[in-house]
């Protein structure tokens, strides 16, 4: 097989380390669709290296005043009285 390359997939803990995130984080990401490109083969979520590359460049800046290419979005935050309803607000 000539002039194949193997992608390096990794799990999303060992991808969260090479970013520099917490696991949670980057599932979070996952979850709201801000973060990088992903795999699901069987149960298993796997990240390509190149992927994840590519999605912390897009983040790059020489200075504050540097609008950059993109933009690398915060996972969403989301408020916890929202979970503690159960039914229509009553006042």
């Amino acid at each position: 097989m000539t002039g194949e390359t193997t992608q390096r997939l990794l799990r999303t803990p060992d991808a969260a380390l090479l970013l520099g995130l917490s696991a949670r984080t980057l599932e979070k990401h996952r979850c709201y669709g801000t973060g990088p490109v992903y795999r699901k083969l069987g149960g298993r979520i796997v990240y390509s290296v190149d992927d994840l590359i590519r999605w912390a460049d897009q983040g790059v800046r020489r200075s504050t005043s540097d609008s950059g290419t993109g933009t690398v979005h915060p996972a969403k935050r989301i408020d916890p009285s929202i979970l503690e309803r159960k039914g229509p607000v009553r006042r």
